[in-house]
């Protein structure tokens, strides 16, 4: 399958004929029918009643919404990709891990989405692979949680978050005073299992530096997994103070005796990348911090 062929069924598909259609894409109307033919044989499905009139079957209505849908997403990338050429536009690539959404990175991509000469592309990652799409060029700007030596990478700490406890309901700790030697006692439901080093390390080299261990009882890869099981009943969790946003009630946050038990929103780049676009996110997060 083609991007010739989608862009003929489009205009098939509006005009429902062979001969309006031909004109309109300036071909002769056998080469259309024959390409028109190639298309349904790679799909394996009849998408016209070659009736009078011409009709779409069902499956075609169906191809023709989605195709239509990607053929538009595909000229917006085309413009984006020509004006960026022409310097008329910047390209800034934004890799983030989830947890970072509850904090800093929502008002940042607010602001950033209301410069007409920037196009702005977001990719949700964990530190460690931001590191790595940053020293490839995949993206410009990083938002993680994790601390990476790395000679190529320069990291700056925005905020620190202080970790709360996430409890399911009805949990005994609830209304306590809670540190960490207490937790070291329940069962953790931690995250992310892979990659590593990683927000899990974190949590572990908490506990580790009081000669504490973490009981993991289960791993998962996400933050809404390890809610979802904390909320289930199946243990607890420790999670940026920010999460507390979500406002759910099967789950109660509370807070650490602990005050140094963070968790900070870190901020990785390229050394030496002094690009504009880079400059400008920098100096809007410079603002948005405050004297």
């Amino acid at each position: 399958m083609e991007l010739r062929h989608l862009r003929y069924f489009r205009v098939l598909a509006q005009t429902l004929n062979f001969t309006r259609a031909a004109e309109q894409l300036h071909i002769a109307q056998p080469p259309l029918s024959r390409q028109i033919r190639q298309l349904e044989e790679t799909l394996g499905v009849e998408l016209l009643e070659r009736s009078r009139p011409l009709r779409l079957t069902e499956a075609g209505r169906y191809f023709y919404e989605q195709s239509t849908m990607l053929l538009e997403q595909l000229e917006q990338i085309g413009e984006g990709t020509r004006r960026i050429a022409n310097n008329e536009r910047q390209w800034l690539r934004i890799g983030f891990a989830p947890s970072t959404l509850y904090d800093l990175l929502p008002d940042l991509i607010r602001q950033l989405r209301r410069n007409e000469a920037l196009e702005l592309g977001l990719q949700e990652m964990i530190t460690l692979q931001q590191v790595e799409s940053l020293k490839a060029g995949r993206i410009d700007v990083g938002f993680g949680r994790i601390h990476i030596n790395d000679p190529a990478i320069e990291q700056q700490v925005l905020r620190e978050d202080p970790l709360v406890v996430a409890l399911p309901c009805g949990h005994p700790l609830i209304g306590q005073p809670i540190d960490l030697a207490r937790l070291a006692f329940e069962p953790f439901v931690l995250y992310p299992a892979t990659p590593r080093p990683s927000y899990a390390d974190h949590i572990m080299g908490l506990f580790a530096s009081q000669g504490l261990s973490v009981q993991v009882i289960q791993w998962t890869n996400e933050l809404q997994t390890a809610l979802g099981l904390v909320a289930a009943g199946l243990g607890i969790t420790l999670v940026p103070g920010s999460v507390k946003r979500q406002q759910r009630d099967d789950i109660v946050f509370a807070p650490l005796i602990e005050t140094a038990a963070v968790s900070p929103i870190i901020l990785s780049r390229r050394v030496g990348d002094n690009s504009a676009q880079v400059r400008y996110c920098l100096d809007l997060i410079a603002q948005m911090a405050g004297p």
